[in-house]
């Protein structure tokens, strides 16, 4: 079974920063995309930023220039580095990411169960 799992997030204050990070684990043969997504209540989620197994990054406008998506294969890790954060950015976060658990070419999806982001203001 896989597992992603969050950590990183908590209260900061407007203008600061936070680097969530995101680790996979179980029966993983490779990871093909990897993102964030976010959820206020009341709101639909969305995605924040998405980063392919070669690098590529994609990234929601209202990030962009504030936010950084990277990850270290070897550790089947993604993270995201929020600098210059507001209060428009509190919401839970969640990990997502495409995985293949065997040589055969099928990728199934997994999310993590969400971490916290506050932004006071």
């Amino acid at each position: 079974q896989v597992q992603l799992v969050e950590s990183g997030g908590g209260l900061v204050q407007a203008g600061g920063s936070l680097r969530l990070s995101c680790a996979a684990s179980g029966r993983i043969f490779s990871i093909n995309r990897m993102g964030w997504y976010r959820q206020a209540p009341g709101n639909e989620r969305e995605l924040v930023a998405t980063i392919t197994s070669g690098g590529d990054t994609n990234y929601a406008d209202s990030v962009k220039g504030r936010f950084t998506i990277s990850r270290d294969n070897a550790k089947n890790t993604v993270y995201l580095q929020m600098n210059s954060l507001k209060p428009e950015d509190t919401a839970v976060y969640y990990c997502n990411a495409d995985i293949r658990g065997s040589r055969e070419y099928v990728y199934y999806q997994y999310w993590g169960q969400g971490t916290q982001v506050t932004v006071s203001s």
